[in-house]
């Protein structure tokens, strides 16, 4: 579950969240801090296993965990990898769409929050959003075009086709 910094919602300036480290991550929506979820064990693993999948497997791209992405002035969010086409690297972070944003789902992570959050990847205009839960072994791939499906076998955004046995391994 994504928490506000504090009961009073104190605003903060683009410039100070963008020059202060956080720990977990925080994103920033509207001058308003919110405290993305402590990452588990199998949380860890699994960002760390889709970024080697699509590194190793997939020479167009580059995946990078806990990318800040810029969808406007005021809004900066966090997800767990994002996946950027090689030919169009944003530094020293991305303010267009990427190719792909992946959510990983923590226990304390509400699915409703996850999917809206999702919602906002896919108006800001990345293609496709995919949700994860290492827990549950589970996954949904979610784009403007189907919505919100379950993944039974496979992952798929675009040119990137990562099996659900491979991604799920060693869990």
């Amino acid at each position: 579950m994504i928490k506000a910094m504090s009961p009073a919602a104190t605003l903060v300036s683009v410039d100070e969240y963008l020059r202060t480290s956080y720990k977990p991550a925080c994103e920033y929506r509207d001058g308003v801090l919110t405290q993305k979820t402590m990452p588990t064990r199998k949380h860890s693993k699994l960002q760390f296993r889709v970024n080697k999948l699509i590194d190793a497997n997939f020479p167009g791209f580059e995946a990078g965990p806990e990318i800040t992405v810029r969808l406007r002035p005021d809004r900066y969010l966090v997800p767990d990898v994002a996946v950027q086409r090689i030919e169009s690297l944003q530094d020293p972070y991305p303010v267009e769409p990427i190719h792909l944003c992946v959510e990983i789902l923590s226990p304390e992570d509400r699915f409703s929050e996850t999917v809206s959050k999702a919602e906002e990847y896919l108006a800001w205009g990345v293609p496709t959003v995919w949700i994860v839960d290492p827990d549950k072994q589970m996954a949904w791939s979610y784009d403007n075009q189907r919505g919100l499906h379950d993944a039974t076998a496979h992952l798929i955004a675009g040119e990137i086709s990562i099996s659900l046995a491979d991604l799920f391994a060693g869990l």
